[in-house]
């Protein structure tokens, strides 16, 4: 068989393609074969996208015949045969090696969203050396492949109704040519948001309040919505799985409620397409989407890596006593189980299979890594919930990761907003010092990094539930922040923030920032949620009252005061705001170290927890 009659059988696009094994030859579908939810299997296998490697539905009984005429003819090296068949098709395949489809990632597809006003890079492979031309609108620029068969270009920024871009930010086409020609169908330009952290973010549209109503009403075809597919390589990876859509009521169902809510408000007030782009999984730590460099060049960060690798070694050295352990509790969960179906009770939990530790910056290779440098706006992010009981870290941590994803993208210091831990678990009647409150704190204090911007979620959280149903006035907070931070408009995007504090005395007068209006307390009455502590750091509840843009605070408990709190608990009864509804943040005075015999508080717990 010589190269001709291979590429006939297999088309010119396999014949060479580095992508292609013997075992996907064996494999090839036959006409009728599913090949969708990676059921080729050897093309799963190889990492390929479907078509990503091209097809030719009959090759496989065709070269099957071939291996099968080896095998059968007669002579003393018979067994030998199939093995020069392998040879000769591997050989055949790997001479065109060098022609190679052009190709681009999966974050470039029909329905995509591409950043307005700033340089939009298009990257990609082809065949070493291969020019590869991008058009879009007017534009039309040039890259060449480098000897590994990689290319990139940058797009001149763009801008709704000039440059052959539609008014109205599209619909268009963009074509990427070399040796074959991709069209990318329904492209629009608009802002482009990044949406990563834990389940509060990954919480779908389908489980808020008044859900049906929301769903119906999304029809909002200049939204783009991506999903990236969850993925935790050990080294950064170069392609992630995902795919945009229109925002609709069936691609909207699964999708980010916090993200879409947060979009949808900045498609109605900018009148402009938005691409939201969801990376985000429940229940995981900021240092998994932390790349391994960030974490490894800061001395307070460092310890997570060789932590990680101790008790990944302690998992592997006691797996055989877990899964054994594992396997008996499986077996008593079976009978319990058939038990509690025969007498119409519920099951019990099912006991969870043992499961090694994740990896630092495994998110970070797998979610993070691929998607960069596609042009954003900005960053929206909801987590904290898995950090809550390493706070002080967090401190550092957090802001290492937003440089780390800023270092990544090299487009500036884009904006990065986010959203404080909302009110859980039960009310203390007594002032107390929790995990939460700490890690709260936390993420106040990043706000001392550069354009920053924090919705806080103090009241709209439920005490029984870690997902708070409102997710739509989560996402219309960082809108807001979104307007102020991203598009410099003067509008009141926060609650209220203190600004400075002065101990007279016998009381406390903070002075807050971001009052709009005027200060208020929600509902009417007098303000709570403010505790007083003299020397002996023992806090206690306070009276506060406003006087203008200030909040004078003071207790007959406490005649010299040096320290004030407020909303300082995991579910804390408080009721500052702005006159714009906005409530004012957590905050403490004091630096002090949380005590031992402090109430415990939230902590760590599973995502699931109620």
């Amino acid at each position: 068989m010589d190269r001709r009659a291979l590429t006939g059988l297999l088309g010119p696009e396999k014949v060479g393609n580095p992508c292609l094994r013997i075992t996907e030859v064996l494999n090839m579908p036959e006409p009728g074969d599913d090949l969708r939810e990676g059921r080729w299997s050897a093309r799963a296998a190889a990492g390929a996208r479907p078509g990503a490697c091209g097809s030719s539905p009959t090759a496989r009984p065709q070269l099957r015949a071939l291996f099968a005429t080896c095998r059968a003819r007669p002579g003393p090296h018979r067994a030998r045969r199939p093995v020069a068949a392998f040879g000769l098709v591997f050989v055949l395949l790997a001479a065109g090696a060098a022609s190679a489809e052009v190709k681009l990632p999966a974050i470039f597809g029909d329905h995509m969203c591409l950043q307005a006003g700033a340089p939009v890079p298009v990257w990609g492979t082809a065949t070493p050396g291969e020019a590869v031309t991008v058009t879009l609108g007017e534009q039309r620029r040039e890259a060449k492949a480098d000897a590994d068969g990689r290319w990139r270009l940058r797009l001149d920024p763009l801008q709704a109704g000039a440059g052959g871009v539609p008014a109205g930010g599209g619909p268009m086409e963009m074509v990427v040519a070399g040796g074959n020609t991709i069209h990318f169908k329904n492209v629009v330009v608009g802002e482009v948001w990044l949406c990563g952290g834990q389940s509060n973010m990954a919480f779908a549209v389908n489980g808020v309040t008044d859900a049906r109503t929301e769903i119906a009403a999304a029809q909002f075809p200049k939204i783009r919505l991506f999903v990236v597919r969850i993925a935790r390589p050990v080294e950064p990876a170069r392609e992630l799985q995902g795919r945009w859509v229109e925002c609709e009521p069936s691609t909207v169902t699964g999708f980010s409620a916090v993200a879409y809510f947060f979009g949808r408000e900045l498609h109605r007030t900018l009148a402009a397409p938005i691409g939201l782009i969801q990376s985000c999984v429940g229940g995981t730590a900021a240092e998994l989407w932390t790349s391994r460099a960030a974490l490894a060049a800061d001395p307070a960060l460092k310890p997570l890596l060789s932590a990680y690798e101790k008790a990944a070694a302690r998992f592997d050295a006691g797996r055989p006593q877990l899964e054994g352990k594992h396997a008996a509790e499986l077996a008593a969960w079976k009978t319990a189980a058939a038990a509690a179906r025969a007498a119409g009770k519920p099951q019990p939990p099912k006991p969870r299979a043992p499961r090694k530790p994740e990896a630092p910056s495994s998110l970070f290779n797998g979610m993070i890594a691929p998607l960069a440098p596609y042009a954003l706006r900005g960053v929206i992010w909801y987590q904290g919930e898995a950090n809550a009981n390493a706070a002080e870290q967090y401190r550092r941590l957090f802001p290492a990761l937003i440089a780390d994803w800023r270092g990544a993208w090299g487009q500036g210091d884009f904006p990065f907003l986010f959203v404080q831990l909302a009110n859980f678990l039960s009310r203390s009647p007594q002032p107390t010092d929790t995990p939460w409150a700490r890690l709260r704190d936390a993420q106040l204090r990043t706000l001392a990094v550069a354009n920053t911007g924090m919705a806080v979620a103090i009241d709209v959280g439920e005490a029984k539930d870690i997902h708070p149903k409102n997710k739509q006035e989560v996402g219309r907070r960082l809108a807001l922040e979104a307007l102020r931070v991203a598009h410099g408009r003067d509008v009141v995007s926060s609650g209220p923030l203190v600004d400075a504090v002065a101990f007279e005395e016998d009381e406390v007068r903070i002075h807050f920032q971001n009052v709009g209006g005027g200060l208020a307390a929600r509902g009417g009455g007098k303000l709570t949620g403010f505790a007083l502590a003299g020397e002996d750091r023992g806090f206690v509840w306070a009276d506060a009252r406003i006087d203008g843009s200030a909040v004078v605070v003071s207790s007959a408990d406490v005649q010299r005061p040096v320290a004030v709190r407020y909303a300082w608990a995991d579910n804390p009864e408080c009721n500052l705001m702005n006159k714009e509804g906005l409530p004012a943040s957590p905050f403490r005075t004091d630096d002090w170290e949380r005590s031992a015999g402090a109430a415990p508080g939230a902590g760590r717990r599973p995502e699931g927890a109620k």
